[in-house]
């Protein structure tokens, strides 16, 4: 199916960096991307001044909330509770079109060359093929996960190996063209990309599975759930199952995101981020290949619900509406410098997605693009000095109980009205039938 853009459906753009609309506010009816100048909209970070950002643009959404967001091919592509997955040009996010789909509530979106794989109410995952060009895009169904089966070419019959609850995370083993899912209903499923074929599923945690990676060192899988543990798992040689390998267990709260970051020379470290606020990180054994945890990451109020790590920089997003944006030394043992606590979102930032900026093939900074429950997109230019100096040393200790803040964040009347009465559902409905 080609893509074309949705004239029925506008965004609106937010005037200026400190103009934010509370949820309850309509948006307005035309669209317009703002940029921000580069003399007086850039901000100096704290706690450390090495770091310098501002926001380039801000849309408001009228489709619910964004749940997920990824890169691929100079496009930004955001997934919410519409069935509609639109496509925004990098990096000033100018809406290039939208892939339809029979059914929303797209909950992950994996980008891997010019193929996404986004996930749908209806437990199963659809496969695009896009294009994309000076004039905009075009985006192709090809496939769906798992296939729909027919009986003499005219009765479809749906497979009984789909989820059978929302699909909340996606990963893929590049190497092996496997493509991992996690879903609330506590297992894993492993498809092969070349025939669409589920070739294992497996009951991963004891609740509800809220990320999964895939370190493309060693093919292993990382997954976290609400169970408070992380696990990693391995694919037995010459086989399709997988088996436990390792268990991590030392925060106390759920666990929502993970993050590798892992380097040609072999090194890896590994960051869970848990509803305590805390960033856990492991660090793995060259020779063993065990995780030992390395220390803790302490800043943020209230849940962390996304992360993103690219070389030594770690993204956090969380339920107290901040990003905040580590970086790690090298061969220091477990040190970390935060480097900027950005005022994002009037709501809980739920998801993030972060490139390297190039001019004339020299890096120069970060994109960051950020989706909140506030229902607003943000698109965030990050500058970082690059004689900053690395002063926080990680705690290699944790208790419950050791942490205090000194106030808590200022959320929009709305937000906390939400939250109040906000309750996950354990299923999703299914109203629409692929065609």
């Amino acid at each position: 199916m080609q893509s074309h853009t949705d004239s029925q459906q506008p965004l609106s753009a937010v005037s200026s960096l400190n103009d934010r609309q509370p949820p309850h506010v309509p948006p307005r009816i035309s669209f317009k991307s703002t940029r921000y100048g580069d003399e007086f909209s850039w901000n100096l970070s704290t706690p450390s001044p090495s770091i310098l950002y501002h926001c380039i643009s801000s849309l408001q959404r009228q489709e619910g909330t964004i749940f997920a967001v990824a890169i691929a091919r100079g496009l930004v592509f955001t997934g919410s509770e519409s069935c509609r997955i639109r496509a925004w040009r990098q990096p000033e996010c100018t809406e290039r079109g939208f892939l339809l789909a029979s059914c929303g509530d797209v909950r992950a979106i994996l980008a891997h060359g010019n193929t996404i794989y986004t996930s749908h109410k209806d437990f199963r995952v659809r496969v695009w093929r896009i294009i994309s060009g000076p004039d905009g895009f075009k985006g192709k169904k090809v496939g769906c996960l798992p296939k729909t089966h027919q009986i003499l070419g005219i009765i479809p019959v749906k497979s009984g190996l789909k989820h059978k609850d929302c699909i909340s995370c996606m990963a893929m083993n590049l190497t092996e063209g496997l493509l991992y899912t996690g879903s609330w209903d506590k297992t894993i499923k492993v498809w092969r990309i070349s025939d669409d074929l589920c070739v294992d599923s497996f009951t991963a945690h004891e609740q509800q599975i809220n990320a999964v990676v895939v370190n493309q060192n060693d093919g292993s899988v990382i997954s976290c759930s609400s169970d408070t543990t992380v696990k990693i798992w391995r694919r037995v040689y010459a086989q399709s199952t997988h088996g436990l390998i390792m268990t991590l267990k030392f925060q106390f709260s759920p666990v929502n995101a993970l993050a590798l970051s892992c380097s040609s020379s072999g090194s890896c470290l590994l960051y869970s981020g848990s509803s305590d606020g805390i960033i856990n990180f492991w660090e793995k054994e060259k020779v063993s290949g065990r995780y030992n945890h390395g220390g803790y990451l302490q800043g943020h109020r209230f849940s962390v619900l996304c992360l993103v790590a690219i070389d030594k920089m770690i993204f956090s997003g969380s339920e107290d509406t901040t990003i905040r944006v580590w970086k790690r030394e090298e061969g220091s043992g477990g040190s970390h410098e935060c480097l900027a606590v950005i005022d994002a979102h009037h709501g809980p930032v739920k998801s993030l997605a972060v490139a390297l900026e190039m001019e004339k093939d020299m890096f120069v900074g970060f994109l960051v693009y950020s989706a909140g429950m506030d229902q607003a997109f943000k698109a965030w230019r990050l500058r970082v000095s690059p004689e900053a100096k690395m002063g926080f040393h990680a705690n290699t200790e944790v208790s419950e109980y050791e942490y205090a803040y000194e106030k808590s964040p200022v959320l929009s009347p709305a937000w906390v009205e939400w939250r109040r009465s906000f309750k996950e559902p354990n299923a999703c409905l299914i109203k629409n039938n692929e065609t």
